[in-house]
């Protein structure tokens, strides 16, 4: 599944990244803000949330070990950004804002990171909210939590086995390598925004 993000050349070819940056240490607070980015994404429902995942940590340790320096500088840059957006918007900064008007202004920059990936040349780095988005989901999919209790886990190794899926049952968390596992999240899985 790395393979699906930002610094997948790395992942594939197994190297290290050239122009890898100095590690910026991120502070609690900025753990903190993307634990309830990441909650916003995929809110608490029947299931936990992204929070209870521990995503903000798994975010972190993500753009440190595999992002090269522009996406680096990007996501965070993206930290700073989603808090003054909050300030100009609600007056009170994101984790302080109502659930409300965090998802409306999320919603809002995920419209944002759309338009500028159908614009941006291949040099460009993504929109930091593009690589939060897509840090939430990786990470929340492949924690225990969401792979065994947003979505069902039937641990298969070497066999493929066929199990029934009815419209509205969660979906199926397949280990990668597993014959059949396609790394999708059906309808039944959880929405994210």
């Amino acid at each position: 599944m790395g393979g699906a993000v930002i610094g997948a050349e790395a992942f594939l070819r197994g190297s290290p990244l050239e122009g890898k940056p100095a590690v910026r240490g991120f502070s609690d607070d900025d753990r903190a803000l993307l634990d309830e980015v990441g909650e916003t994404i995929i809110p608490t429902t029947a299931t936990p949330g992204a929070k209870a995942t521990g995503i903000g940590a798994f975010m972190i340790t993500m753009v440190n070990d595999c992002y090269d320096q522009p996406h680096h500088a990007a996501f965070q840059a993206g930290l700073l950004e989603i808090n003054r957006a909050a300030m100009r918007q609600f007056g009170t900064s994101f984790p302080a804002a109502a659930p409300e008007e965090r998802t409306e202004l999320l919603n809002a920059l995920d419209a944002e990171q759309r338009a500028q990936h159908e614009q941006k040349t291949p040099e460009e780095p993504e929109h930091y909210f593009r690589l939060m988005k897509q840090l939430a989901v990786l990470g929340y999919f492949t924690s225990e939590i969401g792979a065994s209790q947003a979505l069902r886990y039937v641990e298969t190794p070497g066999a493929y086995k066929s199990e029934p899926y009815q419209k509205g049952d969660r979906a199926w968390y397949v280990p990668a390598g597993t014959p059949g596992s396609y790394g999708d999240v059906a309808e039944g899985g959880k929405k994210p925004i």
